[in-house]
């Protein structure tokens, strides 16, 4: 590109550009030499990237160990199908020992059936199975637990004050160069370069199979508040450059002669194109007409990458750089996409669809999620055409293949659940089948190795049980052979009506029969009143698995599960060292910022005989 020409004996009037165009001098002549525009705002782009390069190098370590256990890292990227050996690899061999237990064994045998045995691992061969726990990688340094503590402080809901200060240090690292020896108000092409360099980072933020999430190991969920922000000072931008030229070629009463220009005329549709965005991008519009907004989303965007190519040819490497982000993403959406029959059930009580992909058993983590489209007429004319996230309600490898529970929230679900309930009889039982096309998975505990912990909680609200069952039932396979740490685990759910339970009752009590050398304790909560006769008698439930009404006191279950944690009673784990709480929340944004709020509070001094707390989010919403 051209340098900018000088704007010395020169009105206003002689000023044409809009988007990313050349920019007039703020003002008279001197000797001080022109900045290049274009290069100035390209090494800041640089700065941004060496920041995120900088959260990669913080990373590494976690990221290095994840690599180092295969069955982590290789996991979670890709769906796939794989046969299961008809010999069981392993077998769990109990025997009593009662002059074996201790004392402290003996105080604590209303946690856990094992405590008054002993419990060995014994594999095909007879042998006693080599333990095999995975290496811990703290998320923070010990002396750095305070600090973040305070960093998931929530400024807003959804939001905690670590992301705030990345949104700050972004939002600063342009307003440097949107200022630098530059008045927006008289020059308004800076603002143009600073609008078009945000280009290629609304894409690295937003799409869903991002260049960036891998290496910071966040999913494209955990990084759509810097979408969000790269698309707003784009939008600031923009405006401020084309109002800019606008206002000069008014004023100089040359408008009709400029906007004729090809340049300038692509620039305004630029322009257009992304206050429409914006303004369809807005709450009112993601929650009331989510599909609505991804239409607009998509042809807004599609339409003002055409605007930037045709305004400037200066412009075009970001527009390159965007195209090839979204060309990446697409590519591995293709690569991750099946197509298949699944079986779906109703689930009256849950309010929910159960459906089932028994073809699809392998290739998520725990916490992950997949993008699911039924492709039936019973869905509605584009009922077909609509995609809609969920996650994954089954560990990997196992002999139901991948389920989701699909609860009803707006017309699609419950046309899907309309389906399911008037099911018939097909191949795989009782349920109805129809054509999926599912593309994942995404999201998950990223580096983190939830089994490298010495304790997990889980709190989840509604539909998110979902998240807990998978996870749940991960930890207990990886335990009984022997590769995790865990020595408690502790599920929190909260309910609006105790039967929701009623079809949970038999998984929950297979979980905790299976958990041979970790105690599980499920803990459920109602928040509505019991109309009619209670769904369950007294001494319904194994003693481990307790139903009560109201709202868990969340500071209490958390202290009660670090108590455990540090108590001895779990055998050889009690030689390792503390590795860390988990707590695993999924569901409304409000009960995610409220379980952050109370991890917040523990105590210091309990933190750090825990090993530290550590927090996954999976919270609802747009």
């Amino acid at each position: 590109m051209s340098s900018p020409a000088s704007a010395t004996n020169s009105s206003p009037t002689a000023v044409a550009s809009t988007i990313a165009g050349g920019s007039a001098s703020a003002g008279p002549a001197n000797d001080a030499p022109e900045i290049d525009q274009e290069a100035f705002v390209y090494h800041v782009s640089l700065l941004v990237l060496a920041f995120i390069a900088l959260l990669f190098v913080l990373r590494i370590p976690r990221a290095f160990n994840r690599l180092l256990h295969w069955s982590e890292f290789s996991q979670g990227h890709i769906l796939r199908h794989v046969s299961f050996n008809v010999r069981s690899p392993r077998i769990v061999h109990v025997y009593v020992s009662k002059d074996r237990a201790t004392a402290k064994e003996a105080a604590s045998s209303n946690d856990s059936h094992t405590h008054s045995t002993h419990v060995q691992r014994i594999d095909e061969k007879g042998s006693l199975m080599v333990m095999k726990y995975p290496t811990h990688i703290a998320s923070c340094p010990s002396f750095l637990r305070g600090l973040a503590s305070e960093l998931s402080t929530r400024l807003a809901p959804g939001y905690s004050l670590a992301q705030g200060i990345c949104a700050l240090v972004y939002l600063a690292c342009w307003i440097y160069p949107t200022l630098y020896k530059s008045n927006p108000f008289s020059d308004p092409g800076r603002a143009g370069w600073v609008g078009i360099a945000q280009l290629p980072f609304v894409f690295a933020f937003g799409t869903k199979n991002n260049v960036l999430g891998p290496f910071l190991g966040m999913g494209y969920e955990k990084l759509n508040f810097m979408h969000r922000m790269a698309g707003r000072i784009m939008l600031v931008a923009v405006n401020v450059h084309s109002l800019g030229y606008i206002y000069k070629w008014l004023i100089g009463d040359v408008f009709h002669e400029k906007i004729i220009q090809p340049s300038n005329y692509w620039g305004f549709i630029g322009l257009v194109s992304i206050d429409l965005v914006f303004f369809f991008s807005t709450s009112v519009w993601r929650t009331r007409a989510y599909h609505f907004f991804i239409a607009t989303h998509i042809s807004g965007f599609s339409l003002l990458l055409a605007a930037c190519w045709m305004h400037k040819q200066a412009d075009r490497p970001f527009v390159v750089a965007a195209l090839g982000l979204y060309a990446f993403d697409h590519l591995m959406r293709c690569i991750k996409t099946r197509i298949q029959t699944a079986t779906i059930r109703a689930i009256p009580q849950l309010g929910s669809t159960r459906l089932e992909l028994p073809h699809t058993n392998a290739g998520w983590r725990a916490g992950q999620h997949v993008r699911l489209r039924v492709l039936s007429s019973g869905m509605g004319i584009f009922g077909w055409s609509e995609v809609h996230p969920f996650t994954i309600a089954s560990a990997h490898k196992s002999q139901e293949g991948m389920v989701l529970m699909i609860k009803k929230a707006g017309d699609w679900t419950t046309k899907l659940y309309d389906i399911a309930e008037s099911g018939r009889h097909g191949e795989a039982g009782f349920g109805t089948n129809v054509k999926v096309m599912i593309d994942g998975p995404y999201g998950g505990p990223g580096h983190s190795i939830p089994s490298s912990h010495s304790a997990a909680v889980f709190v989840v609200g509604g539909s998110g049980i979902t998240y807990a069952l998978s996870g749940i039932q991960e930890l207990i396979d990886k335990d009984i052979k022997g590769e995790s740490r865990i020595k408690i685990i502790e599920l929190i759910w909260i309910v609006q009506d105790p039967a929701a339970l009623v079809p949970l009752v038999p998984t929950f009590s297979a979980m905790i029969q299976q958990s041979v050398f970790t105690p599980v304790r499920i803990s459920v909560f109602y928040t509505r009143a019991v109309i009619g006769k209670f769904p369950f008698s007294k001494d319904f439930f194994h003693p481990r698995l307790s139903l009560s009404p109201g709202r868990p006191k969340i500071s209490n279950m958390l202290e009660a599960t670090i108590s455990k944690t540090v108590t001895l009673g779990a055998g050889i784990k009690d030689r390792e060292a503390h590795t860390g709480m988990m707590v695993a929340v999924c569901g409304p944004t409000a009960l995610a910022d409220d379980v952050a709020k109370e991890v917040g509070r523990i105590d210091p001094v309990r933190r750090d005989q825990v090993g530290g707390v550590e927090i996954h989010e999976d919270a609802f919403g747009w």
